[in-house]
């Protein structure tokens, strides 16, 4: 049995957050395990109330399982405080946890911050070193990097400078630009590969983050080169994307078991 763990926060409207990891890991037959890092009070509509969990019970809840349970993969997600960056990262180093695929969440679909300005300089500097892959989307990407990304080559040339930052791999998303195809880039040390599917038109776009980056987690767990990963991932998104049930009256999830 394979496993991996999700470091996140709790949505408990089910669409993104710890609750939509253990669905997709479950979808791709993993074990899936959880840390949580922050509560909100969320729906589709957005976030009505975030509440940060201690930095030290945090660090406690990954040792509880790492100390016990084999972990094959691990990603973080929403960890709101640099304070809590710094203990997810020191239990990351401690307990050895990789590959780790880092999703740099900022900001909720609907606006809402779920991560303190004060601490993206410590996701830079204490997580992504430690980082298998990073998985932005543009507007994540342009605060790492303090500059706008308008084209697909300037897509490119940030996603090799966010490998200056220390991950193996970024993988730049494409779901805030426009036209027909949404195009993922995958960086690297060897080079840049582009990943592209039809743009699905929806509102369902809840959780969308979390739900590609725990697809990727969980392959890699199965053994998976990471490429192979990063194409099976995006093409079981789009189907999510594609049948999602339409639940809520804003953002509604995906379905996580497409």
């Amino acid at each position: 049995m394979r496993t991996a763990l999700t470091i996140a926060g709790s949505d408990p409207s089910g669409g993104a957050g710890v609750q939509a990891d253990l669905k997709v890991f479950f979808r791709f037959g993993v074990y899936g395990m959880s840390a949580l890092t922050l509560c909100t009070v969320q729906n589709t509509l957005g976030v009505q109330g975030v509440h940060l969990l201690p930095p030290g019970f945090v660090y406690e809840q990954i040792q509880a399982v790492a100390q016990d349970l084999p972990v094959h993969a691990a990603k973080t997600g929403a960890l709101g405080s640099g304070a809590i960056v710094e203990a997810v990262a020191r239990a990351v180093r401690a307990f050895g946890l990789e590959p780790l695929v880092v999703d740099p969440v900022m900001v909720a679909k609907s606006g809402d911050l779920l991560l303190e300005k004060e601490a993206v300089e410590a996701l830079k500097t204490l997580l992504f070193p430690q980082a298998a892959l990073i998985t932005p989307n543009r507007l994540e990407a342009e605060v790492l990097l303090g500059q706008p990304i308008r084209t697909l080559k300037e897509a490119e040339e940030a996603a090799k400078a966010l490998l200056l930052l220390g991950p193996r791999a970024v993988l730049l998303k494409g779901g805030h630009w426009d036209g027909p195809e949404s195009t993922d880039l995958l960086a690297t040390r060897e080079g840049v590969w582009r990943f592209s599917a039809p743009r699905v038109k929806t509102r369902q776009t809840h959780g969308t983050g979390c739900t590609l980056s725990a697809a990727i987690a969980a392959l890699l767990a199965r053994g998976r080169p990471l490429e192979e990963a990063v194409a099976e991932a995006k093409r079981y998104l789009t189907q999510a994307l594609k049948t999602a049930p339409g639940l809520g009256h804003g953002h509604g999830p995906l379905n996580h078991f497409a």
